[in-house]
């Protein structure tokens, strides 16, 4: 059995940089727009509002600075070094190609964002209820990290094959049948992703060049981001199904049951807990809880 260390706090360094970074240029995405866009003077007065650094000088042209260049480039740089050094937990898929450590590190900054996301609630709501000082920006930056969450989570899910599906008749057909199944349902994966970005593109790109906000006193660019989001992550979804169809061709025929929604390290926990409460040594057996079975 390898010896490999997995959960290391070097492995969650990566998605938590990446966010830090990809956040910072998310919020400054008006500096980029501005200086590689069209003119817009609506979007100058929004950023100005929204400029986290507004003392430091552009870098190019009229707004970027050195930071959001810096924190541009890094996004990147962080990605790939996280989907090198991801490692999959045991519960994990273990059976994929080189490609799904790129959902698996997607996975894990969406667990990253859950983290942030329950932090910020955490705050507004000792904020609130304890100091009397709610805040005007918690509850919009919640919506946005959840919808940040749900799109990540899918494309994870995917790679994971947790989405829900119906074994009741793919188990009882023969494996080449169980293939034309799998080909029908990427297909349909597909084919609904070129749908949505047909007729989703036009109108994400126009709210993302004018940098659509939320309208509220926060006023987060929740749908310029998001609409976006939904394209990328639908079109990434749709290729890792493709990718999934591709790596599970020649997979033996696996027969699924409730036994698999069971994780094996959980219920080994359990057993010990429960022998060291028994005091004996050893966990009560079945029948012996239940009634059932053991006796005649």
């Amino acid at each position: 059995m390898s010896r490999e260390k997995i959960g290391t706090p070097i492995e969650w360094l990566w998605p938590l940089a990446f966010c830090l970074c990809f956040g910072w240029t998310v919020w400054h995405g008006p500096a980029y727009i501005l200086d590689f866009g069209p003119e817009n003077q609506q979007l100058v007065a929004q950023y100005e509002r929204s400029d986290i650094t507004p003392a430091m000088a552009p870098l190019f042209g009229i707004a970027g600075d050195v930071v959001d260049y810096l924190a541009i480039l890094a996004s990147p740089i962080l990605f790939v070094i996280g989907v090198l050094s991801v490692r999959e937990a045991p519960m994990e898929y273990k059976d994929g190609s080189r490609f799904d450590k790129f959902a698996v590190f997607v996975g894990r900054i969406t667990m990253i964002l859950i983290v942030l996301l329950t932090c910020v609630m955490l705050y507004e709501v000792m904020m609130r209820y304890v100091f009397e000082r709610p805040t005007i920006w918690a509850n919009e930056l919640s919506l946005w990290l959840a919808g940040f969450v749900f799109l990540g989570a899918g494309l994870y899910a995917m790679q994971q094959r947790s989405h829900i599906r119906i074994y009741l008749l793919y188990d009882i057909c023969p494996r080449w049948l169980q293939r034309v199944f799998d080909i029908i349902s990427t297909a349909l994966i597909v084919l609904f992703a070129l749908a949505l970005f047909y007729g989703g593109y036009g109108e994400a790109f126009a709210k993302f060049m004018r940098w659509e906000t939320f309208g509220t006193a926060f006023d987060p660019p929740i749908p310029a981001t998001l609409k976006m989001m939904v394209l990328l992550m639908v079109a990434l979804v749709a290729l890792q199904s493709v990718i999934n169809l591709v790596t599970d061709w020649n997979a033996a025929p696996v027969v699924h049951s409730a036994a698999d929604d069971i994780d094996a390290d959980e219920l080994e926990k359990l057993r010990a807990q429960l022998a060291k409460e028994s005091g004996d040594g050893a966990a009560p057996a079945y029948g012996a809880t239940t009634g059932k079975g053991g006796q005649g």
